[in-house]
């Protein structure tokens, strides 16, 4: 009985482990892409490039998942991962380095953060599930939290044109990634979960590569060396080991306690815009990240 307890808190301990891993790389993304841009790359080549670098370790995790599994993928399954793709890791991922360029990395986290409700907003939107009390004061903590943090940026900053550009390309990428989840929640038990964030992303990295080409002329990927360090960063950091860390931390101690330790998120982030970005750190800003997580901590625990 005491070798069983011990071998399920060792399990919780590495699934808490990768779950907050897996959060401080997610929030590190914002980091990379702003000190990327210093260097004057634009957002579509930056995309591209960190696509490129995680395109191989995605096939690979692709070809391993379907090597477990002995059911093939039918053409419905096909045309819901390419949607899921589409939304989820290209299209909320390219609404968000757009969004980058107009806003602090400390506020597109906290936007980024609140998917959650809009998940259930969507949720109730779509398939007529009840919103409660509780979750109408969840809802109601978290955007109060935002418009503290975009008023202390604006303060900031004075550009409330760039700020309102920037906070709405973000929102985007929040609510497509809202719209894939709920998309994922369809499929995911029938395909497992590392295939679908395998073949989704194989999906994304494919078309970001496709825009760039349709977009850039191929001499534009010569960049300055920095450029190339920061996306391999963001490619293995802040995308393949978090995805695979978040599917490891899933299967170890389930989605509730996973949404729980990606509260850390904009923690890291905020702490991180202020060391290496030198971003500022005021008391709305704090107010704001507190009662955002607050907020999403009461829908996670729901």
């Amino acid at each position: 009985m005491n070798r069983a307890a011990s071998g399920l808190q060792a399990t919780d301990r590495i699934g808490l482990l990768c779950a907050g891993l897996a959060a401080v790389g997610f929030s590190g993304k914002a980091i990379l892409v702003k000190l990327a841009y210093r260097h004057g790359v634009d957002a579509e080549t930056l995309l591209a490039l960190r696509m490129a670098f995680s395109l191989p370790f995605f096939i690979a995790m692709g070809w391993i998942s379907a090597r477990q599994r002995a059911d093939r993928l039918t053409l419905r399954d096909g045309v819901w991962l390419f949607g899921l793709g589409l939304l989820g890791y290209y299209l909320a991922s390219y609404l968000d380095f757009l969004g980058l360029r107009y806003i602090s990395a400390a506020l597109e986290r906290l936007i980024l953060f609140v998917y959650p409700t809009l998940v259930v907003l969507l949720s109730a939107l779509l398939f007529g599930q009840r919103i409660t009390g509780r979750v109408l004061s969840a809802l109601a903590l978290c955007y109060a939290g935002i418009a503290l943090a975009v008023a202390h940026d604006w303060r900031l900053t004075g550009s409330g044109q760039d700020l309102a550009l920037g906070s709405l390309l973000v929102f985007g990428s929040a609510l497509s990634y809202a719209l894939y989840l709920l998309g994922n929640g369809r499929v995911i038990h029938r395909l497992g979960t590392v295939r679908v964030t395998a073949f989704a992303s194989v999906v994304a990295c494919l078309l970001a590569l496709g825009q760039f080409l349709l977009l850039r002329p191929l001499a534009t990927l010569i960049q300055p060396g920095p450029v190339y360090g920061l996306a391999v960063a963001m490619a293995l950091f802040s995308t393949v080991l978090p995805v695979w860390l978040l599917s490891e931390a899933i299967r170890r101690i389930g989605a509730g306690p996973v949404a729980l330790m990606g509260s850390l998120g904009p923690v890291v982030t905020l702490l991180l815009a202020w060391w290496l970005l030198d971003e500022g750190l005021g008391g709305g800003q704090l107010a704001g990240a507190a009662l955002v997580i607050a907020g999403v901590t009461v829908m996670a625990r729901r």
